[in-house]
């Protein structure tokens, strides 16, 4: 069969991109029902795109790659496509925008839009090896051949393989050439052995922070770690072997409040001191981790700028993390040298796009990498239709 355009990948990029692009595109994927990471995102509301996505949200080793794209479609754009659909949303902190609903709602826009640009979504589909034979992009799969002038790559990382994830964009990128950089999860909770078990359920305020920014939202303790919102921020900066530094209740001056709380209530322990501002299991897990005996009064101001630098700079470090198992996202990707910018074609390829998940661009926790995902496929739908 031949087609003017093949799109692998019938995720949030790829079908988008078929919405947007020309008629009579086809689909391929080896899933059993589309965009499945956008049904179980957001705890089944999907966090569809974040009001304040910026470049700066977003990692690369091209930190100015992802401008065009993002500028030339915003999360505005999307939001508007999603109000047009009738699809009620609520906004969250930071930006993030839900579903009233479910993330169904989404997924069924995506699949409307294909449906009216014509697009033609094949599901249950094994894709087996990629080439090219001289004039056309050629695709071997368990119902035959395909063949298309143009061969848009949306196939996502390599993050929850149960979900399907596969490393094949980075396969079909290296078919052609194309450099990848080293991939690793991100977006994934932290593993600490056992030293927070007895802590686990327990959701504090926190600051964390790994090489990059600090991210002031909650950390929550596991049976096997750290994980929150907090965590999952930092750990896209972390490297294996470093430590994390977390601030505990951020907002608080903990040097001001030891010596206020010396002062109003000297014969307080130290312990009940932390548990009136932190949780008790917490404060009891402190008090015993820092050997922290006695009571306020018998503070010194260096004992009080030693536990304040403690307390507002806790130094942790991890095992590792939980893996593509749990990770949210694919950190690294197809290297956007080898890509225009403005269409997401590879530049030594004519006729080949890498969109989504699958690129070096990985945003923040909190819709930024849904918004890559419509940007990104927004850009090469451009291109598709004007060639």
């Amino acid at each position: 069969m031949e087609t003017s355009t093949l799109i692998l990948g019938a995720g949030a990029a790829g079908l988008f991109c078929a919405g947007l692009g020309p008629p009579g595109t086809v689909v391929l994927d080896h899933a059993a029902r589309p965009a499945e990471k956008v049904r179980i995102s957001g705890g089944g509301r999907c966090n569809f795109t974040n009001l304040g996505t910026r470049p700066e949200s977003f990692l690369s080793r091209n930190p100015h790659f992802a401008k065009s794209a993002l500028a030339s479609y915003t999360a505005r754009d999307f939001l508007a496509l999603v109000e047009s659909h009738r699809v009620p949303w609520h906004e969250k902190t930071l930006g993030q925008l839900f579903c009233d609903r479910s993330s169904k709602d989404i997924v069924a826009l995506l699949l409307a839009e294909a449906e009216r640009a014509r697009a033609e979504v094949r599901l249950r589909a094994t894709i087996g090896e990629v080439g090219h034979d001289g004039t056309r992009f050629t695709v071997e799969t368990d119902r035959g051949t395909l063949r298309a002038r143009r061969l848009v790559v949306a196939t996502g990382g390599k993050s929850i393989p149960r979900m399907g994830a596969t490393g094949l964009a980075y396969r079909i990128a290296e078919r052609f050439g194309l450099p990848v950089t080293d991939t690793r999860p991100a977006l994934v909770p932290f593993t600490f052995g056992d030293r927070f078990a007895d802590l686990a359920g327990l959701s504090v305020p926190v600051a964390a922070q790994a090489r990059g920014p600090a991210f002031a939202e909650a950390m929550l303790f596991t049976h096997r770690g750290l994980s929150g919102p907090a965590m999952l921020q930092a750990s896209s900066y972390w490297r294996e072997g470093e430590e994390l530094a977390v601030a505990l209740a951020p907002d608080t001056d903990w040097a001001e409040a030891l010596r206020e709380g010396r002062k109003a209530a000297p014969r307080q322990s130290l312990k009940a001191f932390l548990a009136s501002r932190l949780p008790a299991r917490l404060a009891d897990y402190l008090a015993a981790e820092m050997e922290l005996n006695g009571n306020l009064a018998g503070l010194s101001e260096a004992r009080i700028t030693a536990l304040s630098r403690a307390l507002s700079d806790w130094r942790l470090r991890p095992t590792g993390t939980e893996g593509y198992r749990t990770a949210e996202v694919t950190l690294g990707g197809v290297d956007t040298k080898a890509l225009d910018s403005r269409t997401m074609e590879a530049k030594a390829v004519p006729g080949l796009y890498f969109i989504g998940e699958c690129v070096d661009v990985t945003g923040w926790l909190g819709g930024y990498n849904f918004q890559w995902a419509w940007s990104s496929a927004a850009a090469c739908a451009r291109a598709l239709r004007a060639d």
